[in-house]
C-alpha cells in the first residue's frame, strides 16, 4: 500500500507542475522559460555585428529588385547599458531595441554578419570610436533621395561610414546608381517619384546586398 501511495503522489506531482508550466507559459509572454529559448541566437551576438532584414514597404521592395536581393534594411548592433541595440537610419537615425528591431521584419527573419577578423580589428577603443560616430548622426533625417552627403542618410551608408570613420575599413567598393537594375517598371515608379527626369545616375551609392555580400565579413546567424 505504501508502494502505490507513494506511486500515486509522484504521478499528482508531475501533473500538478505539468499543468501549472503549461499554464506559465501561455499567460506569461515573458516567462523565463520562453527566454532562454528566445535568447539562444542573441547569445552569438558581438557589438559591433551588422544586422539585415526584409522590409515590406514599397521603396524596400524596390530596393530588392534594384540590387537582386532579399535584403533592404540593415542597421548595426551596440551594446549600450547591457542591452542590445540597432543603430538604424530609418526616419530619424535612432536607436532601436533589438527584438523590436526584428519584429519589424518580413517574417522576423534577419541574417548577422560580423567582421572576419574582429577580435582583433574592433577593439574596446575603436567600438567606442565607432559609437561616437554614430552617435553624431543621430536625429539626422532617412535620406530617400540616396545622396553621399552625411546632410541626411541612408541604411546602408549609415554602415559603411561608422566603419568607415570608426575603424579605418571600407566594407564593400562604392557603386553608382546607374549600376542598379533601374528598369523594373517598380523602381521606375519609384525613381521617378524622387527624381523626376534627373536621374543622378553617377551618384555614389552602397546598397544592404553589397554589405551583405562583402568578402570582409562573415555570417554569424541567418534565420531565413
Amino acid at each position: 500500500m505504501k508502494k502505490q501511495k507513494h506511486w500515486f503522489l509522484g504521478i499528482t506531482f508531475l501533473l500538478s507542475f505539468g499543468l501549472a508550466l503549461y499554464v506559465a507559459m501561455s499567460v506569461f509572454p515573458n516567462n523565463p522559460f520562453s527566454k532562454k529559448t528566445e535568447n539562444s541566437s542573441f547569445n552569438k551576438i558581438q557589438d559591433g555585428d551588422i544586422i539585415f532584414q526584409t522590409s515590406e514597404s514599397k521603396q524596400c521592395e524596390a530596393v530588392r529588385i534594384a540590387t537582386n536581393s532579399k535584403f533592404s534594411h540593415c542597421g548595426i548592433i551596440f551594446f549600450v547599458n547591457g542591452g542590445e541595440f540597432v543603430l538604424e537610419a530609418v526616419q530619424p537615425v535612432k536607436i532601436t531595441p533589438l527584438q523590436e528591431w526584428i519584429a519589424r521584419g518580413k517574417d522576423h527573419k534577419y541574417v548577422v554578419k560580423r567582421l572576419k577578423n574582429a577580435e582583433k580589428i574592433l577593439t574596446d577603443e575603436t567600438l567606442e570610436k565607432m559609437k561616437a560616430y554614430g552617435k553624431q548622426l543621430l536625429g539626422k533625417e532617412y535620406d530617400a533621395y540616396f545622396e553621399w552627403t552625411d546632410t541626411r542618410i541612408y541604411c546602408s551608408e549609415l554602415i559603411w561610414k561608422i566603419y568607415k570613420n570608426g575603424a579605418g575599413i571600407e566594407l564593400s567598393k562604392l557603386k553608382e546608381l546607374k549600376d542598379f537594375n533601374l528598369h523594373d517598371e517598380r523602381v521606375q515608379k519609384i525613381v521617378k517619384e524622387r527624381y523626376g527626369t534627373d536621374i543622378p545616375t553617377e551618384e555614389k551609392v552602397v546598397a544592404p546586398s553589397d554589405l551583405v555580400d562583402s568578402d570582409l565579413l562573415k555570417t554569424v546567424i541567418d534565420t531565413y
